[in-house]
């Protein structure tokens, strides 16, 4: 989305950091809706056992409510420029979008959504829609792999040794051990020790690191939605916070400089905002 952003808000003389920022919060708030998007919530998935439908059920309308408030958040903040950008932009022509219809993706990805709601396992239901695609592709390999984003497996992959490392050391124990005292198993503390641990290690590690826990708590189900919920929506705190930010100022940066405290003022208010609509929502569903 960040070059098609880009591009639009270049044509029509539009300030691209709203738009930016935008992106990257509603990324991260429509992802905490189901197991399937993003990578700590598919965790949680294989973890819990939780149905993808009862996984919706529970979160689909908190990514819902927290991108109206996203949306009122980002216009409170830069409602002067784009008001001053509506009125000059008047007489600006609207430049003509062109597609062509994906018949085929479409297909096959609504196959793969009807396989998630029927039950079916989500990694065996993803794989064998991968599967359709690259069976019936008339696309050369080679192009396909060079459009495959390489720094971020790998930023991935070292998450994953760092938090291995940390519960091989002992690390871990320690953590949890002293959350203990600070009784973790209270939604409002889980929910923003949650936050804070997902600005520390980034989201996925905190998830991973927070797993052994759920176990003790009275109610593990309940437990896992607060995990996921906590974990994704914290993401827009800080630019750090999630991988969806580091990839929107990171494609953004030759065009646009995102600071950190550009991104801060408005993810701190959003944050704050849609974990509380995530709590109070979560707390009247048990």
């Amino acid at each position: 989305m960040v070059p098609f952003v880009l591009s639009l808000t270049g044509k029509m003389r539009l300030p691209r950091l709203p738009f930016l920022l935008a992106v990257a919060t509603a990324s991260n708030i429509g992802s905490v809706a189901t197991i399937t998007g993003n990578p700590q919530n598919m965790l949680i998935g294989s973890y819990s056992g939780i149905h993808y439908r009862d996984f919706l059920m529970h979160l689909g309308p908190v990514a819902l409510a927290g991108l109206f408030f996203d949306w009122g958040v980002l216009y409170l903040l830069f409602r002067t420029e784009l008001n001053a950008d509506r009125r000059a932009n008047e007489l600006a022509p609207i430049p003509p979008v062109q597609m062509n219809a994906p018949w085929k993706p479409l297909l096959v990805m609504s196959a793969v959504v009807i396989c998630f709601f029927a039950g079916m396992p989500p990694a065996l239901a993803a794989a064998l829609g991968a599967a359709a695609l690259l069976i019936s592709r008339t696309t050369d390999s080679h192009k396909l792999y060079s459009d495959v984003d390489w720094g971020l497996l790998v930023f991935f992959i070292g998450l994953f040794i760092i938090v291995g490392g940390a519960e091989n050391a002992g690390i871990v124990d320690h953590l949890l051990s002293g959350g203990r005292s600070v009784n973790l198993h209270a939604p409002v503390t889980f929910a923003i020790a949650t936050a804070g641990i997902s600005n520390i290690v980034s989201n996925v590690p905190a998830v991973m690191l927070l797993k052994s826990l759920i176990p003790t708590f009275p109610s593990p189900r309940q437990a896992w939605l607060l995990l996921a919920m906590a974990s994704t929506l914290a993401g827009n705190l800080t630019i750090t916070g999630s991988v969806a930010n580091i990839i929107v100022v990171e494609t953004a940066k030759p065009e646009l400089q995102i600071r950190f405290r550009d991104y801060f003022r408005a993810g701190l208010p959003i944050t704050a905002g849609t974990l509380l609509i995530g709590w109070a929502w979560l707390q009247w569903m048990a």
